[in-house]
This record gives structure tokens, sequence and C-alpha cells, in this order.
């Protein structure tokens, strides 16, 4: 293995993003509390990653789901400021306020990155944000989606979907993933993995995980699947296939299969592809090996191959990744300059 090439500092673009959670009534605690935990873990050269604005179009008292009542103090003043705008509640969804849809039309031109969770997305449709694009929903509110936005292409296989500067997420579970990739796709995924542990979430799951799934993984060692798991993770350079994992659970390739999906919501291949490129990433982020053996030591085979696997995941080239994402980020994050907040309090 070659020796690590350390930056010099953290990029300047690294150490702050303004993101602005508005607020559509009504609203739960969760679809705040989820941006707000996972954004207030990540602190970088000694202050947080993050500023996170809560905002609304009539700042002041909003009532949400429960009778609880929470005081906004910014106005949409704070989407002009911020580099996320992200959409919380699911008011507005037959016919949002004209003042917030200019507001996110205004942040779309601008190229600002704008994120909605669950209903949401019907504000970022009124707005126009979605036509010809992608977008998740939870599964039950995908066909008045579909009828009211025709241009709009809706996927419910999904825990959550990226379509250029837009993210749109199937319900409050697969948020916590969305923050997560966000975190992941703005600090690395050493530093999501972190939060991640922090909010005592799974490692990051990827965007194509299926929304059917609903309970935690069962612990490691617990049964011959998780077992198999772990066997694998340690070959992962090897060429592994559906039989080998199968003898080596001692089961058949139907039963791998259903046991797989049912526990980690993918199929074995898929599975194994995730920690192959999750794998790459972290060579990438911490070594300095040339593309091909990074590609060999994760088990993709070519730098070719590396480069089509992570260009149709992240949407980013092996060494665009590296670039952005180098050793020594990761290690100023770690070590003081920058961290991950080990103590998680409500506010």
């Amino acid at each position: 293995m070659g020796g690590s090439r350390l930056r010099d500092k953290i990029p300047e673009d690294l150490a702050m993003h303004r993101i602005a959670l508005v607020v559509v009534a009504p609203i739960t605690t969760v679809e705040l509390s989820i941006p707000e935990l996972a954004f207030g873990q990540v602190l970088v050269a000694g202050r947080p990653g993050y500023e996170t604005e809560i905002c609304a179009a009539d700042p002041g008292a909003v009532v949400g789901s429960g009778g609880f009542e929470l005081t906004v103090r910014h106005g949409l003043e704070a989407v002009e400021r911020a580099d996320t705008v992200m959409v919380v509640g699911e008011g507005g969804r037959e016919c949002a306020d004209p003042r917030l849809l200019g507001a996110l039309r205004e942040a779309g031109r601008a190229g600002k990155r704008i994120v909605s969770v669950c209903g949401s997305v019907f504000v970022l449709a009124q707005a126009g944000l979605v036509d010809g694009r992608t977008v998740t929903i939870y599964w039950q509110h995908a066909p008045e989606l579909r009828r009211r936005f025709p241009a709009v292409d809706v996927r419910t296989d999904v825990l959550f979907h990226q379509d250029g500067p837009v993210l749109t997420s199937a319900g409050l579970t697969a948020a916590v993933e969305l923050c997560l990739h966000m975190i992941r796709t703005d600090y690395g995924s050493a530093v999501a993995n972190q939060v991640a542990r922090v909010m005592v979430a799974g490692p990051v799951r990827p965007a194509g995980q299926a929304q059917v799934i609903s309970s935690p993984l069962p612990p490691e060692g617990k049964n011959p699947f998780a077992r198999t798991r772990d066997w694998a993770l340690g070959r992962l350079h090897e060429p592994l296939s559906l039989t080998d994992l199968a003898r080596e659970s001692h089961s058949s390739v139907r039963t791998l299969t259903r046991r797989f999906q049912a526990e980690t919501g993918m199929s074995p291949l898929q599975w194994l592809l995730h920690q192959r490129l999750e794998r790459a990433r972290e060579l990438l982020e911490t070594t300095d090996l040339s593309l091909e053996q990074v590609a060999h030591h994760s088990g993709l085979g070519t730098a070719d191959s590396l480069r089509q696997h992570l260009v149709r995941r992240s949407g980013i080239t092996p060494s665009a990744y590296r670039a952005a994402f180098a050793r020594g980020v990761q290690e100023q994050l770690a070590a003081g300059h920058g961290a991950v907040r080990s103590n998680v309090s409500a506010h």
C-alpha cells in the first residue's frame, strides 16, 4: 500500500454549509428533530459543519400535530441565505403558500440543493421543481402525486432519490438515510458513518434500498446469514458468487436470497456490490492506492468497472471522489480540527 497524501488544510467550501429547514405545518417533532440531530453532529475545524435555520412563510407560533407548539423565528429570507433548502411538514399539499413557492423557484434557479421529506414533495411539485425529474414518496401517497403531476416520474421502490440538485425521501425513517447521504456527499463516508453510529443507525444505506424495510438488522453473529455477511466482508477482493455465499451459510440459494432480502433490504449480490463500493470509497479516502489497486482490493475488478459503478451509484468519478474526500480532511475532522459530536441533546 502506498503512503498517505495529506491535505494542508480543510477546504474553505467544507467549513460551513447553511441549511434552511422550511416548515409547512402541520408538522411532527420527528420531522424537525431528524435533520437537526443529524446535521448537528458534524464539527469542522472546531465549529459546526452545518448551520441550520428553521423558517416559514409566516414566522411565529406554528402548531404541530399532537398539539405541540413551535416558535419559528425566521421568514423566507433564510432560503436566500441557504445552500440547501429542506422542506418539512405535511401542509400545503393542496395549495402551498405562493410566497413559499416563489422562494423555492428562486432557490432552484440559483442552483441550491433542494430536499423534501415524504409528503413535502407535493410542495416541490407545485413549484415546478420536479417536472421531468424522478422523485420518491411513501407508496400510499404515490397515486395522488402521479395523478396531479403527470410530468413527475414517481418511484416507490427506494428509500430516497437524488435527481440532480433535488433530493426526495419516502418517509420519516427514510429521512434519516437521506440526511446521512447528504452528510456523506458533503464530508465523506467516514463522517457519515460516525454520525450514523451516534444516532444509533446502521452504516449509511444506499438510496436503492426498498421501502418495505421496517425492522433493524439482527445482531451480527446471531444467525448463519449474519456470519455469512461477516465472512464475505473479509473476502471482498475475491470473486464471490451466490453459490459461494449459500455454501458458507449452509443454505440453498433461494433461502439465502430470501433471508438477505428480509435482513438487509437487498439481494445478496446487491449487498455485495454495495459493500465493495463502500470499501472502494474508504480506500479512495484513506490511501494513495492507484485506481486499479482500489478496484482489485474492493473486488470491483478493474478501474473501468470501479468508475462505472461509482458514477452510477454516486454521480462522481473515483478521481473526483478522492479529490473531494482525501485522507487529510477526514483526519482533521476526527482529530479535533473537526469531529463528530458525541452527545445528542434535544432542544
